[in-house]
Parts: C-alpha cells; structure tokens; sequence
C-alpha cells in the first residue's frame, strides 16, 4: 500500500538518484533503519534533501586511528624558530602536546567515522569548536588527519540535511532539529576552504561539498523569517550569554523574534565558500540560487542594520528598531564584501576605540562601555575568545587592514602568553581587564585554545600564509628579530623552510632565505611595501 509519506519518500529519492549509485540508496535507506540514536519517540517527519544521498559519510565504516607519540609529533609538525623568544616557542609545542593527548576514538556504535581532536570541554563534539580548532591542526596533518574531525559532523546529518551543533560522544544528538537552540554557527565551508587552500586536496572536497549543501539548504528553509533573513538563538551563535535579544526573552535558548546579524553574515560568506567549491568541481550551477541569495542579504544588512550614527552593525528586533548591543558578532563583516569601503573603515575603526573595543586584552566580545561587560569577561559578557578573535584577525588582513591585524594578533599573543607564564597552560577564554583566564575558563583548553600558540605564531606573528590553489606564500614580516620555520606544509606533497634575517628596524628591507621542494611565488611584505619572487624547488634568498 502506498502512503502519502512513501510516496513522498519515494519521490524525493528519485530526485536524488539521478547523481547517486542506486546502491547507495539503499544503504543508506538500511542504514537509518538500523540507526538506535534516530529511533525518536515521534513520527518521522523528514523530507529528504537530495544532496543527502551523496554523502558518502553517512554509511561509512569507522576508522579509528591512533596518533604516534608527542616526541614523534616533534620530527613532523612544522617547527619555529624565533630569536630571543624561547618560552614562545616552548608555548607552541605545550599546545600541540596538550592537543594531542586530546585526539580520540569513536565509540562503538556511534555513528562516528572517525577519530578526532576533542574540543575538551565536556566529552561531547561541538560544531563551532570543532570548525575553529582545525584552522590550527590543519598545520599538523602530516602527523595526524586532524580535518577528518569534521566528518563526523557529516556522518551524523539527518535525511534532511540537518547537523545537530552538540553531538554526543555516543553519537546522540543534543538537541531536536527544531529547537532554536539546535545547531550552528555555519562555519563548516569555512573551515574547509581554509585546509583546500593549504592542502590542495580536491578529493576532500568532492566528499564533503553534497553534506555542507544540504546543511546550508536546511538553515535556508528552517532557521529564515519570511523576508528570507535569519535567527538563531544564543546557543546557536555559539555566544551563549551575550545580551542580544529584548529583556522580555531569554538570550540563550529564545530566538527573540530577532533577525540575527551574524547568522546573515555567516550565510553570506558560506554561500561564496560554497559557490567557489562548485567552481573547483564543476558543480556550481547545481547551486547557482545561493548567489541570489547573497544579493538579497547584501541588500538588507546594508538597508536595515548598520546605524549610520554608530558606524556599526546591529540585530534587528521584531518592531524594526536595532539593538544597541556592540559586539564581536558584527565582525562576521570582516569575511564578506557587504559592506562598502567607507562604510568599512568606519566600522574597522571601533576596534581601536579604547571605549569599546581596545582594551588591555583584545578584543573584548561585548563592547566595554555595555552595562553587562564584565572586567572577569563573565563568558561572552565581554570575554576575549581564541575563536572570535581568529575571525576578526583573519577579517582585518582579509580587507587589507594588517597594521591593526597585526597590533590585536601581538596584543591577544602576548596576553596568552602571560597567563601561559603564570599558569602553565591554556584556557577556553580570556579576561579582558586582566593577565588572567576568563571567569570559570576551563584550563589545558585545546580545543581552540590551540588557535593563538599555532596559527597566531604562525600566520599572524610570523606572517606565513598560503594559497596552494594559487601556488602563493605570502611572508608579512613584522618582526626585526630573527626567525623562521621548517616543514611548513604547503599542498599535500610539499615542505618549505623560511628563514627571516634579523633587521635593525621595521623600516629595513627583509631578507628571506626560502627552500621549498616544490615551485612557487613568494611575496614578502613589510611595512607599506612588498616584493615578489618566482620561487623553483632548492633554496634562494629573496
């Protein structure tokens, strides 16, 4: 007999056959019968997205895989050098220690497909952690498969495209797909175009590109007001208690009735993250609408959100009026060309208000002249936050600011470096108004508390970057000291070795002796000024 729900079943399958082995179909048809965690206590109400049935993740066998030794992390991980700056360096290789003893199994029946860096929090996996803490073990997948972390995000995606935000180590879901409370930030694409353009590794992205399109289809359709913009709720923002929402709601579990500015930014930059992977595989018609997306959020965050008065960009609640609450959330901007240059210089100059935004230790998440902003941070209450700040820092270069880039990286790094003095570890946050983790920060945090001692050395104190796609390696020095690194990555293949001469000013031309084993272009900034250099495998000083 056939029923209106397999009949609709049916027809959405057909759908996605067309692009699909019929045999994957069907397993993963056997598959979700024989899931424990999706035996839910109501009735099946899915719709099945058809990109579903492309991801590969959902049927895969579990691989565990278990991580060498720390001292034989040592021979393989990219290695610092910096002059005059031992603790610096010894910092580096505490977050790597502390970060490798925080890789784990998945658990039998789990549903997870393999093993991962843990955010090290509560034994369960967070989406938003998760994304962040690869932008720094992303350095060490010669020693491990650090990105593959996020497969179990893909492995766990409901038939409609859904990914829960907290998953279990069991594999259960945190939440139902419907709470407000569910899932987000959508950082995923993020996260995987950063590791394709370290690695080059377009095999990764046939694999995931289906699982992240129907994720963001899903936000599309669920999680948008009925002028196409988005809400979301405190937890879903990963900014738990952060005072958005009016008095009348609860600012972690209520959407608040509010279009909420950061989810429209999030979407905007992950609907160009994904069109660009559509580009690299040949698939972005098949997605071609997010682009009149784009457009229409464009149009309405620059219409209806930013205050011409304030320069900033703000919430919008249900009578239309905008939140006065300035905080890091707006600097999702930073990642997108919504706004126009004027508009953006403006807006980029609030991160030097000493009023607001710089402060001893930045960048504060909550505006310091807020009446919530709390001097101990008090979570997102002012709370200075490795993940947060990595966006805002990689923003500011991404628009061209790398003076104010490179002022807030030197100031977060050295403030983690303090507390990493006085503590011997890291923590999940940090307070502003102090040398000291945030209020109730949880210690040996990495987790992405890895994020300053590795990527922040590496990308933002030494100025190393790279685009494999392009065949680029930018060197923006800033330091006069010596310094350098060995075995940085560069393609899946690929090693270079950068050395920097000491320099008697910041004004002095830099020196750059590079060995790389495969070709490349190498440009090195200093100041407002820069060279280039075609760069063949062996070593030469540029």
């Amino acid at each position: 007999m056939t029923t209106r729900r397999n009949f609709l079943k049916q027809s959405l399958l057909a759908a996605g056959a067309a692009s699909v082995p019929a045999g994957n179909l069907l397993a993963q048809e056997k598959m979700e019968e024989k899931r424990p965690k999706y035996n839910l206590p109501y009735k099946n109400t899915y719709l099945k997205e058809p990109f579903v049935t492309e991801n590969e993740f959902r049927t895969a066998r579990p691989e565990t895989i278990t991580p060498g030794t720390f001292e034989e992390a040592k021979q393989i991980l990219p290695d610092p050098t910096w002059s005059g700056h031992e603790k610096e360096i010894e910092m580096y290789w505490k977050a790597w220690q502390i970060g490798i003893g925080n890789i784990k199994a998945p658990e039998p029946d789990s549903g997870f497909v393999c093993s991962y860096l843990d955010v090290a929090y509560n034994g369960n996996i967070f989406m938003w952690d998760s994304a962040f803490m690869m932008m720094f073990a992303r350095f060490g997948t010669r020693f491990f498969p650090f990105q593959r972390t996020l497969d179990n995000f893909y492995a766990k995606q409901h038939p409609d495209g859904f990914i829960c935000r907290e998953i279990k180590a069991d594999g259960a879901d945190c939440f139902e797909r419907y709470d407000p409370t569910s899932t987000g930030p959508n950082i995923l694409p993020w996260s995987e175009i950063v590791y394709y353009k370290q690695f080059g590794d377009i095999d990764r992205l046939h694999k995931i590109f289906p699982a992240l399109c129907a994720y963001y289809k899903w936000l599309k359709l669920n999680h948008t007001w009925r002028n196409g913009t988005y809400w979301t709720s405190g937890w879903g923002t990963g900014m738990d208690n952060m005072p958005r929402v009016e008095p009348k709601y609860n600012p972690i579990y209520s959407h608040g009735h509010m279009i909420w500015l950061d989810v429209c930014l999030q979407q905007y930059f992950t609907a160009g993250h994904l069109l660009e992977m559509g580009f690299y595989l040949e698939r972005w018609q098949e997605i071609e609408e997010f682009e009149d997306e784009q457009k229409m959020l464009k149009k309405y965050i620059n219409e209806n959100l930013w205050d011409e008065k304030e320069h900033f960009l703000f919430d919008q609640y249900a009578d239309g009026s905008l939140s006065s609450t300035k905080g890091i959330y707006a600097y999702w901007a930073l990642l997108t060309d919504v706004l126009s240059k004027e508009r953006m210089d403006a807006f980029v100059a609030e991160l030097d208000n000493k009023e607001t935004f710089n402060r001893l230790h930045r960048v504060p998440s909550l505006a310091a002249n807020h009446p919530k902003y709390k001097d101990n941070g008090r979570y997102w209450q002012g709370g200075v936050w490795p993940g947060a700040n990595y966006m805002v820092i990689t923003g500011l270069l991404q628009q061209g600011y790398r003076k104010l880039a490179y002022e807030i990286a030197r100031n977060h790094y050295d403030n983690v470096l303090k507390v990493y003095k006085n503590t011997g570890t890291f923590w999940e946050y940090y307070a502003p108004e102090h040398e000291e983790p945030g209020f109730m920060a949880r210690p040996n945090f990495v987790g992405w508390g890895g994020l300053a001692p590795i990527s922040g050395l590496i990308e933002q104190i030494f100025g190393i970057r790279s685009n494999v796609y392009e065949k680029k390696l930018t060197v923006d020095v800033n330091l006069t000291e010596a310094y350098g690194i060995d075995r940085y990555p560069f393609g899946l293949d690929g090693l270079v070795a950068i050395k920097v001469k000491a320099r008697s000013s910041a004004t002095q031309e830099p020196q750059v002796e590079i060995t790389s084993d495969v070709p490349l272009e190498l440009t090195v900034l200093w100041g407002d000024k820069q060279k280039t250099a075609n760069v063949k495998p062996g070593t030469q000083t540029v």
